[in-house]
């Protein structure tokens, strides 16, 4: 058998890099393209069976487009604040797919292009600051995935002026970015549509390969209910999943009642784990255990939920200031008890840990949050007390 048709050690790190970033530029990462070019005809495989996505390779580049089974809050791009970010963006991709490689333009142009495109409810106006910060921002992020490249000038200083000019030059990638869909992008009319579509073309084994999207690209997957198929799915088949999953990367497979997740012993630098360095994950840690060592006052509903209102969970964080503030950052000891609710609220929803209905403003605590708990060492907690 060939070498490239085993599922060896670099094809799995290949699966993990391809996994863990938009797109595995040449220029920029030649071992990371190489390799996973090495094992592309086993990758290729792998992926669209078990996953059901489409691998790119191209000269300059490798992309896996990463469609999730539902669009998640924490799925979007980090740096992006507002609605109106996302629609310059857009905009701002839709004029530089009209230029060619190494053609330049100049701030002003880009400017003028997405003011006439622009499809928001209220026209752009460059001499609100707001608006000159949504398209900092939005070319920042042009500018990080390398689509636009600076020969002169600074965006940072259109912050302050309107007037300022920039030269960019358009780059090979501009026009790979977005997707191709095999229908005209103006057909469809919501995002719900365009997932529909994605699935038509996965019809076969489409159970399976939901529940490895899921698991692969979320931070755990919640059972909805007794008749939740995905979770059935995982309950029937977890011996054969996880052995699969163990074969082909370096994850294990935890299955709990309510809950199924990936873990990793030794991430990489650019893997995102939990817990991570950020003071709020610390205290996330200290809620699960708070709520794990008073079983009678936090009870589970039959989904494995926990249910709070939010002045019941800002005593929470009340009991939890009175007991382990010493151990909190600067940040946390000084804000207010309502600014700790909703940074760590905001913590836990991008981890899947809770879902806060808009209406009642009802928090659920999902069994996610109670699979770690965190305490500090009794050493740490003597000499605090000593201080």
């Amino acid at each position: 058998m060939e070498e490239t048709q085993i599922f060896d050690e670099k094809a799995m790190q290949g699966l993990d890099l391809l996994f863990h970033h938009y797109w595995i530029l040449r220029a920029d990462q030649p071992e990371w393209y190489h390799l996973i070019r090495e094992r592309e005809k086993v990758l290729r495989r792998y992926i669209n069976e078990k996953f059901g996505l489409r691998m790119i390779v191209h000269q300059h580049f490798i992309k896996l487009e990463k469609i999730p089974v539902e669009p998640e809050v924490w799925m979007g791009i980090r740096v992006f604040q507002e609605p109106i970010d996302y629609g310059i963006f857009c905009c701002a991709l839709s004029f530089i797919e009209g230029k060619a490689v190494d053609e330049q333009f100049l701030l002003s142009e880009l400017c003028q292009d997405i003011q006439t495109d622009y499809p928001g409810e209220f026209p752009l106006d460059w001499t609100l600051y707001t608006h000159r910060r949504a398209l900092i921002r939005a070319v920042k992020v042009l500018m990080d995935f390398q689509l636009i490249r600076t020969i002169d000038g600074d965006i940072g200083r259109f912050d302050h002026n309107e007037d300022q000019e920039v030269l960019y030059e358009a780059t090979i990638y501009s026009r790979y970015f977005m997707r191709t869909y095999p229908d005209d992008f103006s057909s469809f009319q919501n995002w719900e549509e365009l997932v529909r579509e994605d699935w038509k073309l996965n019809q076969e084994d489409e159970r399976r390969k939901r529940v490895y999207r899921k698991l692969f690209f979320s931070p755990g997957l919640e059972r909805k209910d007794l008749q939740d198929p995905d979770f059935l799915y995982i309950r029937n088949f977890r011996n054969r999943l996880a052995e699969d999953i163990e074969k082909h990367s370096d994850y294990k497979l935890h299955v709990y009642k309510n809950t199924a997740f990936l873990s990793i012993a030794a991430p990489r630098q650019y893997h995102q784990v939990f817990p991570n360095t950020k003071a709020s994950t610390d205290i996330v840690l200290q809620v699960s255990k708070f709520i794990h060592t008073q079983p009678d006052r936090f009870k589970a509903n039959e989904n494995g939920e926990i249910l709070m209102t939010e002045g019941e969970f800002e005593q929470v964080i009340d009991e939890l200031r009175q007991a382990k503030a010493t151990g909190w950052s600067k940040y946390f000891r000084e804000n207010s008890t309502s600014g700790v609710r909703s940074e760590i609220l905001a913590a836990m929803k991008e981890w899947m840990m809770v879902e806060v209905e808009e209406e009642t403003s009802l928090i659920r605590f999902k069994s996610l949050l109670g699979v770690l708990t965190g305490e500090y060492p009794v050493d740490f907690v003597k000499g605090e007390a000593e201080q």
